[in-house]
């Protein structure tokens, strides 16, 4: 059998499928955009934008996510620019001080909404959005199981904190490509740094 290749991608391009991005892996250039970008139809409380493969992987989880439960999702936050996480990050800083901050909000060019390949998902209706009781509902747990399915990867998992450097969201999903998605989910790797062997990013340097 061939062993998956993880050297067919790169890890550093920022318009790469598998580019990591963490705490210590900035995007390369800082204020990089998206040359795909493209509106995803799906429900939404901010107007989604992802790169085009992403968005399609979107639609195709929403519908299936529907017509395996009977429920519906929406989209909470998608693409963001450098500019946009600079005011949310701020906005984080100015709440709650810069060392929550750091553990709940990426610094603007450290952040995977920036790719254009993440996704805030939440229920529709709302029922525990952007918090860690997500993870308990029924639209988490079935996000948690299957997301891999479209080529998802749940980013920030409870029990890695340690590794990324981030609370867990159980909200927060990085479009990776099937591919990469089915080989993690077969071996049981939960992050990118684990899986390519990179070093945990649990602060900035």
């Amino acid at each position: 059998m061939p062993t998956f290749d993880r050297s067919a991608r790169s890890l550093d391009d920022p318009a790469s499928l598998w580019v990591v991005v963490d705490k210590t892996r900035p995007l390369n250039p800082t204020d990089y955009a998206p040359t795909d970008l493209v509106d995803v139809p799906v429900a939404h409380v901010w107007s989604p934008q992802l790169r085009r493969e992403a968005s399609d992987a979107t639609v195709a989880l929403f519908s299936a996510f529907e017509a395996e439960t009977g429920l519906k999702l929406q989209s909470h936050s998608a693409y963001r620019s450098f500019a946009a996480q600079v005011m949310v990050y701020d906005a984080d800083v100015a709440a709650n001080g810069q060392a929550f901050a750091d553990t709940s909000t990426a610094r603007p060019g450290n952040s995977e909404h920036q790719t254009g390949l993440a996704i805030d998902i939440s229920a529709l209706p709302r029922i525990c959005s952007l918090d860690a009781c997500f993870g308990d509902t029924p639209q988490g747990q079935w996000l948690a199981g299957n997301a891999w399915r479209f080529g998802f990867l749940l980013r920030y998992p409870a029990d890695k904190v340690a590794i990324t450097g981030y609370g867990y969201e159980p909200w927060h999903f990085r479009y990776i490509g099937t591919e990469l998605a089915t080989e993690m989910h077969a071996t049981g790797t939960a992050t990118l740094e684990e899986f390519f062997g990179l070093p945990a990013a649990p602060g900035y340097h």
